[in-house]
């Protein structure tokens, strides 16, 4: 069996930090069965001489207490794990353990040569505002909906839509290829009343149609829409998986924003202990595989996070991630008017705000209801101070991800 590594490996690693449940031993243990698991998957005391141990093998940077009970475990990989491919990053760090109970993925920090690879978001904040020609209030964003319109009707919502100011209009996620709405003609009926709306206001209002297809669909879907006049992509990654998103990201053809839809990704995140925390899913994850934007349930609305789950996303989607351009959080899931004062003071200006069936329940028509809605945000925004900065690094493993320091 051969033994030597060759060629001879960087040196480089990314960190992964878990939060650990149980008591010390209990921790002590699990985190070296991870770092094993994560790797070779295979016994320790088994691995042949000539380097594997070193040079492959996952290593405990700190174990440290992390409330009653609970562990926060430093771990480094060496990047060649990964093979600097997306896929593989995901699966060293949080492919078999996501099966063992008691372990959250907490942060991730990834290294230099990392960056080079995976470039993040196209445009991000500050290119999705210049493509928009909206500087600096927040973004507005809507749905196309029900399921089971025509193309044309829908088309026509999505004409008023953008006569009355809203920036983004999304096919709503349901949205697929049904027999009542078929994608090309959707996509085609849409994009011209996009099209003719914004010749009359001169705004450049953007429709994104839903390319989340079949894996063998997608990438030419994707082509369609913007031959069609698509002004950008809404893709549910949990569905599609992130690195067809990544995909779609980094393909100079396409040179389209992204915005990321949840569907299908909230187990990931919602169990306390278990699972992904919200600002690496929702903000390192999306970012690395390319979404400008990143909806997520809003707190109050009708799902169940919490305020401070959600702060944490917006928090995700702005932190200093090296290279990587911020995207935009977009907080929806049955938001109302009257919620977007609450809104803008949380979450500052850079924030694109969501509202789908909201509008429609105002009783007023499509054009009118936007034109409400824009009012709103620009009276909201008027008095609130910009976006702060993004947050400071939390901890020692958030400041290992910056530059050179990923490095161990």
């Amino acid at each position: 069996m051969g033994a030597q590594i060759s060629p001879a490996t960087s040196g480089e690693r990314f960190l992964a930090v878990y939060r650990l449940r149980g008591d010390e031993a209990r921790a002590r243990a699990l985190a070296e069965a991870i770092v094993v698991e994560q790797t070779v998957e295979f016994p320790r005391h088994l691995l042949p001489p000539g380097g594997i141990e070193e040079h492959v093998v996952g290593r405990v940077e700190r174990l440290e207490p992390d409330g009653p009970d609970a562990w926060r475990c430093t771990v480094a990989y060496p990047v060649e794990d990964t093979g600097w491919e997306l896929p593989q990053l995901l699966n060293v760090a949080w492919g078999n353990v996501s099966l063992m109970p008691g372990v959250r993925l907490v942060d991730l920090s990834p290294s230099p040569s990392l960056y080079a690879r995976l470039p993040g978001p196209r445009f991000g904040r500050q290119g999705l505002r210049e493509r928009l020609g909206v500087p600096a209030r927040p973004l507005l964003c809507t749905a196309l909906k029900p399921m089971g319109l025509t193309a044309s009707e829908l088309a026509a919502y999505a004409h008023d839509f953008a006569l009355g100011g809203i920036d983004l209009i999304k096919d709503d996620h349901g949205l697929a290829n049904q027999p009542f709405a078929p994608w090309r003609e959707r996509v085609a009926r849409c994009a011209e009343a996009v099209g003719k709306a914004n010749a009359r206001t001169g705004r450049r209002c953007l429709y994104l149609p839903n390319v989340s297809a079949p894996a063998d669909e997608l990438l030419e879907r994707a082509h369609v829409a913007r031959a069609l006049g698509a002004g950008g992509l809404l893709v549910s990654p949990g569905l599609t998986g992130l690195d067809a998103m990544r995909a779609l990201a980094v393909d100079d053809g396409l040179d389209l924003p992204i915005l990321a839809h949840p569907a299908f990704l909230g187990t990931y995140a919602l169990g306390p202990d278990q699972g992904i925390a919200f600002d690496v899913l929702f903000g390192t994850l999306m970012r690395l595989a390319g979404a400008d934007a990143v909806i997520f349930p809003n707190h109050g609305g009708r799902f169940s996070l919490r305020s401070e789950d959600c702060r944490q996303i917006v928090a995700g989607t702005g932190r200093s991630l090296g290279p990587v351009r911020p995207a935009f959080p977009v907080p929806g899931g049955g938001m109302r008017l009257e919620r977007i004062p609450d809104m803008v003071a949380e979450y500052g200006r850079d924030v694109v705000l969501l509202i789908g069936g909201g509008l429609f329940a105002l009783g007023l028509g499509v054009r009118e209801s936007s034109e409400r809605f824009l009012a709103a945000v620009q009276d909201s925004a008027g008095g609130a101070a910009p976006s702060p900065p993004p947050p400071a690094p939390l901890g020692p493993e958030r400041a290992a991800g910056a530059g050179p320091r990923a490095t161990v």
